[in-house]
């Protein structure tokens, strides 16, 4: 895969995606956004297990490229922000589990990439904001991400303040799952990946897809969803396999 905006590292059994505009502050303009969705679609047929999405330079990724907005005519921005909407889906839709590792500031879109990833890494440094809320153009779809991490009364605050909330906080609202030390950010983010990457591939991709599928449904729907879609699984190679490999208390073998 070759791409200008973008760095890809296939290491073993995962994926680094990185971020590389840094003196754009990683501004997700239109053709860096086109760039994450085709390294993810591109990455979603391969046999990697996890993704890891990072950032070079001093910001994470300061949010849309003005560049893409001023001056630009309505279809023009509505193509930038569905766009932006469409890889934030893509991310929960692809099989492999996806980490974001953050190392500074992530605001408005950037922040939207991290809450959109199935798990996030933040060093004890980075910092999250929706600053929509202190200008002119508020961050309706940010917040889609967001609001769904932190919950309406945490989600409010951080749209109509605008004002950045630090790691330690992201942690305590549910928008990342560990904050470390800027130099174990690496190990953390590692250690996370291969945790939640271990066991059945077929299975693990068949439950992110499930647990984003019933979140969006009622209570009631989710649970006669969730039955089906389990009592079905429970006939996968896979799910036999690890049943027995139980029972005859030994190691299991997966399917490639």
């Amino acid at each position: 895969m070759s791409f200008e905006h973008l760095l890809v590292d296939h290491a073993g059994a995962h994926v680094t995606i990185t971020l590389n505009r840094p003196q754009q502050r990683n501004a997700l303009s239109l053709q860096l956004i086109q760039e994450l969705a085709r390294a993810f679609e591109q990455i979603a047929t391969t046999d990697a297990t996890g993704v890891v999405l990072a950032a070079n330079g001093p910001v994470f990724s300061a949010g849309h490229d003005f560049r893409d907005v001023g001056g630009k005519s309505l279809e023009e921005v509505a193509l930038l922000v569905s766009t932006c909407a469409d890889l934030m889906q893509l991310i929960g839709r692809v099989p492999q589990v996806v980490v974001a590792k953050v190392h500074a500031l992530a605001t408005a879109a950037g922040a939207q990439l991290v809450a959109s990833c199935d798990l996030a890494v933040a060093a004890d440094g980075a910092g999250f904001a929706a600053p929509g809320g202190k200008g002119g153009w508020f961050c309706h779809t940010p917040m889609v991400a967001i609001a769904r991490d932190v919950g309406r009364k945490r989600a409010m605050e951080i749209a109509l303040t605008g004002d950045v909330i630090d790691a330690a906080t992201a942690l305590d609202w549910g928008m990342v799952n560990r904050v470390v030390p800027t130099d174990e950010l690496d190990r953390a983010t590692l250690d996370l990946l291969t945790a939640a990457t271990r066991g059945s591939r077929h299975s693990k991709s068949r439950g992110k897809a499930v647990l984003h599928e019933q979140l969006a449904m009622s209570q009631q729907e989710a649970y006669a969803h969730a039955v089906q879609v389990m009592a079905e699984a429970s006939q996968h190679p896979d799910a036999q396999e690890g049943v027995a490999a139980f029972l005859e208390k030994r190691h299991p073998h997966w399917q490639p």
